[in-house]
């Protein structure tokens, strides 16, 4: 394959549509906690808001500066944020990170449609952007530990 047809199959509609749809987008505004990530070789990054109540996320927004890779992992993390728990928030991150680096499995509900991201296990320059969205969350969550 061609490094043209790499990108092409890399970039996919579904990708795109995801980039496109995001969900929460808009800043709390009085959030528990907020938090920013930066991929350091790209530049992407994402600041996250969100509340914390009953041991579940109950209100997210989200700010995304990335490439369509970073902003569709946004998307789904978007889409499936509200009711989880920082455990399977913490779960989600981590079965991404090993789809990704180790040919893992795709994470489980409600995240599992990050399996549209396995065409990006091959680009590890990539995976920084990709992991944006969960690493700020993380942090949010642990700035509501750290400051309860």
């Amino acid at each position: 394959m061609t490094a043209d047809t790499d990108l092409i199959k890399l970039y996919s509609a579904r990708i795109l549509a995801l980039a496109a749809d995001m969900p929460l987008t808009d800043r709390l505004e009085t959030p528990d906690a907020t938090a920013k990530k930066r991929a350091p070789l790209c530049g992407s990054t994402v600041t996250v808001d969100l509340t914390l109540g009953n041991g579940q996320i109950t209100g997210y927004g989200q700010d995304v500066k990335a490439c369509a890779l970073g902003q569709a992992a946004a998307a789904v993390v978007g889409a499936g944020i509200l009711g989880s728990t920082p455990a399977q928030i913490q779960s989600g991150r981590d079965q991404l990170l090993d789809m990704l680096k180790n040919d893992g499995p795709v994470p489980s509900a409600p995240f599992s449609d990050l399996e549209v991201l396995t065409p990006a296990r091959d680009y590890k320059n990539r995976h920084a952007s990709i992991m944006l969205a969960f690493d700020a969350t993380l942090d949010a969550l642990n700035n509501i530990k750290t400051t309860a």
